[in-house]
């Protein structure tokens, strides 16, 4: 028997790949081709139709990396082919390697009316079925070279093909045979047979009754088969199939949710207008496929890329909504794009929501209760928050499973954040969101889902992304084969709202996780590409400081609030956030714009703000002058959100030259400069406490080698800390004004820090500038700080999360490199430290105990500045980079959310002949963060107020609207809707509102303009 299931196997596999496979396209007759390549981007599609070509034959290159080809393809059906299935087959020069990340095209009709797309694994289109011969052909290919970045055979390797400015001209494809053909679906079905037995006969037990009926019948299948006339004796060899495909799955077989679907990376080795062009193609291919099979549902995610093709190919997006309003094109997820979620700052990470979503329910009238991030990079535990917030009440992903050390114990549970708040959350057990179909993924659904015994369902999404063009026809018969047959999981397809509505209902109770879903790989992309984070950071709060002050200027002094400019700008800047790129994930391309965007945005962002400023500080005519601040706290006299007449400007410290170093005493902390330029005392004057550890310093970089195992710019392996140099000589020590200037040497880099004291503040203020020109090197800011901590916290949307310091357990070991937003912050009881920062994300903290002396217990916090990966992008961030952190001894919780702002939000001085201007809101509890102050979007003039309880304790406070008659204040969602079920917050005369908070929520006020 076993030698018997061997030789079927050997012997099915050779007949389907030599004979069968074959036979589905029993004739062939050659197209005629011509081409035209455009010169430099891609051209309109009316310019690609009309452009004058050349004759091209198979065999011959085309294609320089990055650029547009426009193929003519022309032809005749031959009458001897009447009463048949006609279909061409358009191979482009496709490689077997993968189904995506190569060449692409579109087909159209001469008129512009777009076919479908052309992928390597979904090359046909159909001409007529049947045909009546004769029949003239004529399209036009829209072809894209875009370069196989693996085609070397080794993946992930340093190119040169990651920019068309370096990628050079030499062609990248040779075009393949472009044929009319005969389709037989007699034979075509056959092959969809034997594939889905033969995979399910590999994956059942050996000796297993059904495993032995699919090898005997498939045995006989076989030799019904005349290997030379397949297409006359396919029919009897289902005949012999017909009964064990017939044979129903067992009533507690596993239930699959198959959903189509194509993840489409709005940028990763490819451009952003590149992914204009994915979108386009896969959609014309799905819109095709609904129409050819009424059971199949395809969902697709990031309203951004509906955008896209609303703008640029309005023919293809025509047919999308005719789909969506049909029901069967499932817009899904409702976010801007499928965006990181660490990294993103409180709003940024509501604003994927709002805007998302609103897109959803103008355009096509549907409101997501899903949210959609199958490959995102692990999971903020501030997310559910605002998951609930947006009108959403499950999540799907996937990326998870990628996770190295520990095994995720759940497969459908509940996802707690950190207020709270809770979210269905399902992890496909098909561990990939790229499924086929194929028998070993189906079956290993089956087996890894860990939830068996108490839930039955999963979801599987299907389809080829990334440039393979979605789901394929052989996908769905596949499924069509599986929905009910013994041995199998089944399989049907649904929407995500109807899988997430049954598994739900069948396990009312899951098990529940609490706080972030770390994902145990991809942990660099915390750090890689630091332009790309300083350029979303520095983004993030001048969009803030925006809305607060357009705001202001036209309650207070009635000035145009610019809703378009704040609506395409917050889409830029969420559109950036797409898990490729803030991450630093994709080719050098995708950066270089990042950062020009990134400037633009920031120049037209001051513009709106310099605007609001002059409304609000008068003609500017005189010499008075006014301090504006943002903050959402008051410091040094300043009311937040508002602004006084200007004192002098950010007075610091003096220096004073002591020994080899430089001490620096403002009454309150004083610290010592020893003469390597590193800070060996930083005294808490007050609580008479050191926050450096004994014999060691801090603003130490320390440099590491930095080569993982795989993922350059994704992945940063645990071994990089075996080796590492303290960067202790110094090149220049003085003092600089108030500051002390200290430069360094190293490699081929060099870096200039300026160190230097508020007079009125308890921080240590670090400027950091490094001109990178290193290789495969991680660099590290240290400071090893006397406190014993078991934890410490590190901000996240709407407030913060705890992590271990210790390594108890793999869980905790894992989180090696983690993410902060604007602040990490560790105590003792009574006494803490916070580190904040302007634009870094990366850091780890680790602990020791000393050996010697005290035997206290070190706990050193390492920000993450700069690493240097060779792929994508060779050439990651080499250059010059700023940074800006401080070191607050003596800080409370609170005083690191106010140290987080004010080094990201500076105060503006502005000339004018104003009165002091008071805040357009108040809030009476420090602890109460305000994270927008904004016009609703609907345009009514009502203000939108959202804040959140920052300390992660209860909280009370008195919202108050100043200089204005407002109605009683509503609770709202994120998209400014009412909240049924809220209820009204509590009047407080005048408009005021007082909202009570449990710790870390977030609410947002909508405040009537009467």
């Amino acid at each position: 028997m076993h030698d018997d299931r061997q030789l079927v196997e050997a012997r099915l596999d050779r007949v389907l790949r030599e004979r069968i496979r074959p036979a589905i396209h029993p004739e062939t007759t050659p197209l005629d081709v011509e081409i035209w390549s455009a010169p430099g981007e891609p051209v309109p599609v009316a310019e690609g139709l009309s452009a004058p070509t050349r004759p091209i034959t198979a065999g011959t290159p085309w294609g320089s990396p990055w650029g547009t080809s426009w193929f003519k393809v022309t032809g005749t059906v031959p009458a001897a082919w009447a009463g048949r299935t006609v279909e061409a087959v358009l191979d482009l020069g496709f490689t077997p390697r993968s189904p995506g990340f190569q060449c692409e095209g579109l087909v159209y009709r001469p008129d512009g009316t777009p076919v479908k797309g052309l992928h390597p694994r979904n090359s046909y289109v159909r001409v007529g079925a049947p045909v009546a011969g004769g029949e003239q052909v004529h399209w036009h290919v829209e072809a894209a070279s875009n370069p196989d970045l693996d085609a070397g055979g080794v993946p992930f390797q340093p190119t040169r093909l990651g920019d068309r400015s370096t990628a050079g001209d030499a062609p990248q494809y040779v075009l393949g045979r472009l044929e009319l053909a005969v389709f037989d679906e007699t034979v075509w079905n056959l092959v969809l047979d034997l594939e889905v037995l033969g995979e399910l006969m590999a994956e059942l037990p050996v000796d297993g009754a059904r495993r032995w009926e699919i090898v005997r019948a498939v045995g006989r299948a076989l030799d019904a088969v005349d290997l030379g006339d397949v297409n006359g004796t396919a029919q009897a060899a289902r005949d012999e199939l017909a009964g064990v495909l017939a044979a129903p799955a067992v009533p507690a077989a596993h239930r699959i949710s198959a959903v189509g679907h194509a993840h489409i990376d709005s940028a990763w080795l490819w451009p952003l207008r590149e992914t204009v062009r994915k979108v386009a193609r896969t959609t014309a291919n799905m819109t095709a496929l609904l129409e050819d099979e009424p059971d199949f549902v395809y969902a697709m995610s990031q309203a951004q890329q509906y955008a896209w093709i609303k703008e640029h190919r309005p023919e293809v997006y025509a047919r999308v909504k005719k789909a969506v309003s049909d029901g069967r094109f499932v817009p899904a997820g409702g976010m801007w794009v499928e965006s990181d979620t660490n990294m993103p700052g409180s709003e940024a990470m509501a604003r994927q929501f709002v805007h998302g979503k609103r897109f959803f329910l103008d355009e096509f009238g549907v409101e997501n209760e899903e949210v959609w991030l199958p490959d995102t990079f692990g999971f903020a535990a501030g997310l559910p928050q605002i998951i609930k917030a947006a009108g959403a009440k499950w999540l799907l992903t996937q990326k998870i499973s990628w996770s190295r050390v520990n095994v995720f114990p759940h497969h459908t549970f509940t996802w707690e954040g950190i207020d709270g708040s809770r979210v269905f959350t399902h992890f496909p057990p098909v561990d990939t969101y790229n499924c086929s179909m194929d028998g070993r993924e189906i079956a290993h659904a089956a087996r890894n889902f860990k939830e068996k015994g108490v839930a039955t369902r999963s979801l599987a999404p299907t389809g080829y992304g990334d440039g393979g063009g979605g789901t394929t026809r052989e996908m769905v018969a596949k499924a069509a084969r599986l929905r009910n047959l013994e041995g199998s999981a089944a399989v049907t397809w649904e929407a995500p709202a109807e899988f997430f509505a049954k598994a739900e209902a069948e396990y009312p109770d899951p098990p529940v996780w609490v706080g972030e879903l770390y994902l145990e790989l991809h942990r660099a992309t915390l750090t890689s590409q630091a332009q790309t984070k300083r350029g979303n950071r520095r983004s993030e709060h001048l969009l803030y400081e925006a809305e607060l002050w357009a705001t202001t200027a036209a309650v207070r002094a009635g000035a145009p609030y610019p809703y378009e400019d704040l609506d395409r700008l917050w889409k830029t800047v969420l559109l950036h956030q797409f898990h490729d790129i803030l991450p630093g994930s994709s080719i050098a391309w995708v950066h270089r714009e990042a950062r020009q965007t990134y400037a633009r945005v920031a120049e037209e962002l001051e513009g709106i703000i310099a605007a609001a400023l002059r409304a609000l500080g008068g003609d500017g005519s005189g010499a008075a002058e006014l301090v504006f601040n943002s903050a959402p706290h008051g410091r040094r006299g300043v009311p937040a959100g508002g602004a006084v007449a200007a004192g002098p400007a950010g007075a610091a410290a003096p220096v004073a030259r002591e020994g080899g170093g430089y001490v620096l005493d403002n009454g309150q902390l004083r610290v010592e400069i020893d003469g390597r330029g590193l800070v060996v005392s930083a005294y808490d004057l007050a609580a008479g406490r050191e926050s450096i550890a004994p014999g060691q310093a801090a603003n130490l970089l320390q440099l590491h080698p930095d080569f993982p195992n795989q993922w350059d710019a994704w992945d940063v392996d645990v071994f990089y800390r075996n080796v590492g140099t303290d960067l202790t000589d110094v090149t220049d020590l003085r003092a600089e004004g108030d500051a002390v200037r200290v430069e360094r040497a190293f490699g081929g880099s060099r870096v200039v820090q300026l160190l230097s004291l508020p007079a009125d503040a308890k921080r240590l203020d670090i400027d950091t500038e490094v001109d990178w020109h290193e290789t495969e090197k991680f660099l590290k800011l240290a400071f090893p700080l006397d406190v014993k901590a078991d934890r410490y916290a590190s901000e996240t949307q709407f407030g913060h999360v705890h992590r271990p310091t210790h390594q108890n357990t793999s869980w905790e070991w894992a989180k090696f490199e983690a993410c902060n937003h604007r602040f990490v912050h560790l105590d003792e009881p009574g006494w803490g430290v916070a580190l904040a920062n302007d634009s870094t994300y990366g850091h780890d903290v680790t602990r020791s105990v000393r050996t010697g002396g005290d035997r206290g217990t070190t706990t050193t916090v390492r920000a993450s500045l700069l690493r240097a990966p060779r792929f994508p992008d060779p050439e990651t961030d080499q250059g010059v980079h700023r940074f800006r952190h401080a070191l607050a001894p003596g800080a409370a919780i609170g005083d690191a959310v106010r140290e987080g702002f004010r080094a990201n939000l500076p105060e503006r001085r502005v000339a004018g002949t104003a009165a002091d201007v008071a805040p357009l809101v108040t809030v009476d509890e420090d602890a109460v963060v305000v994270s927008a102050v904004k016009l609703a979007d609907d345009r009514s003039g009502d203000l939108v107020v959202r804040l959140y309880e920052s300390n992660g304790a209860r909280g009370r406070a008195t919202v108050r609207a100043d200089g204005f008659a407002a109605g009683r204040a509503e609770l709202t969602d994120l998209l400014e809707r009412p909240l049924a079920d809220a209820g009204r917050p509590e009047a407080a005369g005048d408009g005021a509102a007082v909202v009570a908070l449990r710790p870390f929520q977030m609410v947002t006020l909508r405040l009537p303009r009467a």
